[in-house]
């Protein structure tokens, strides 16, 4: 096997949940260089990654994102002249560049109808029978691999992991509860004032409350550290919007318990083992996009109406947001307590 192309495009969780795929395709290539391609912007979490030789990054709420850019870009990577071709992500779009990369084997999945024709070969996603990580090892089955391995091990670049151990040597005594009130769908957001009472008993038992948040996230967090009455604490460490995505995920790496919505940065703290307390409402655990193992917790309450879409919509379709309102602070820091304490 030549140079490797696997694509997705997706979210930045998404991402996070291909690297069980690269692992194992690297695995079975050793010697075959792999790229990697992703949204723009996600490009730099997956510098260090030692099984991929190349990350890219795809434009695709920007410069590229029609199909006529998608083809011109398709033509440009057939000049990398790819023997394989992997796409975990089910666009249109993405179909378009697979067929254009002109590459020996392009495996994607069967749906929607038209990957058929843009793919040289397909593979049941079995969406309903599988979790996202068994469902994209779906895509190595043409390829005859049997061993696959199951969790991403994100690696990062040396430098991120020096910064969080200065940071902690100056900064740290105490257990650490990491809290990320953001998300990019606004029904995944856990209410600002069941954030800030965890903030509060976190800082009333003892630990350190470090407060995350990512570009226009900020005045959420802000809401969160105003409302916990800890703001002039200095048992608080607000670090919203004054890290890069690497820089985050090495602080995250760190944490004693990360208290966090379904979102890209949950992925990473899991990916990661760290202990995480996750916060489910318009999504459930059941879609597969979940955190694993034994020290990650799903949080969420049996309410007729969820799942309300793969995401989660910008409001609550029926008006009351019984989702994310039953589950309660003291839930949330029932679980957490038992990570940071023991």
């Amino acid at each position: 096997m030549d140079r490797i192309g696997i694509w997705n495009t997706a979210f930045l969780g998404d991402a996070v949940l291909t690297l069980p795929l690269i692992r194992t395709v690297k695995a079975a290539y050793p010697d075959s260089p792999i790229d990697f391609y992703v949204r723009k912007g996600v490009e730099p979490l997956f510098a260090a990654q030692p099984e991929l030789d190349n990350v890219y990054a795809y434009d695709k709420r920007g410069a590229q994102k029609s199909i006529f850019a998608a083809m011109s870009f398709g033509r440009e990577l057939a000049k990398k002249d790819y023997s394989l071709w992997i796409s975990a992500h089910t666009s249109l779009r993405s179909g378009v560049i697979a067929r254009w990369t002109s590459a020996r084997t392009r495996i994607g999945y069967n749906k929607p109808a038209f990957n058929n024709w843009l793919y040289t070969t397909t593979v049941d996603r079995k969406f309903f029978e599988l979790e996202e990580i068994e469902r994209l090892m779906q895509l190595v089955k043409p390829l005859s691999i049997t061993d696959t391995v199951d969790w991403p091990e994100l690696i990062l670049p040396q430098q991120a992991y020096n910064d969080a151990d200065g940071y902690w040597n100056k900064h740290v005594d105490s257990p650490v509860l990491g809290v990320h009130p953001g998300s990019v769908w606004a029904t995944k957001r856990w209410p600002a004032e069941y954030y800030a009472e965890v903030v509060a008993k976190a800082i009333e038992a003892g630990a350190q409350v470090m407060v995350f948040a990512g570009p226009g996230e900020e005045a959420i967090a802000q809401d969160v550290i105003a409302q916990s009455g800890a703001a002039q604490s200095d048992r608080l460490l607000d670090l919203s919007g004054s890290l890069s995505l690497v820089q985050l995920a090495a602080y995250l790496n760190k944490l004693d318990c990360y208290v966090t919505n379904d979102s890209g940065p949950m992925h990473i703290a899991w990916a990661q083992r760290t202990p995480v307390t996750a916060i489910f409402g318009p999504t459930v655990q059941e879609l597969g996009f979940y955190p694993r193992g034994e020290s990650s917790t799903v949080l969420e309450t049996e309410i007729v109406c969820r799942p309300c879409g793969m995401h989660g919509p910008k409001t609550c379709p029926k008006g009351h947001f019984k989702c994310m309102h039953s589950v309660t602070p003291q839930m949330v820091w029932e679980d957490a307590s038992k990570k940071l304490f023991g």
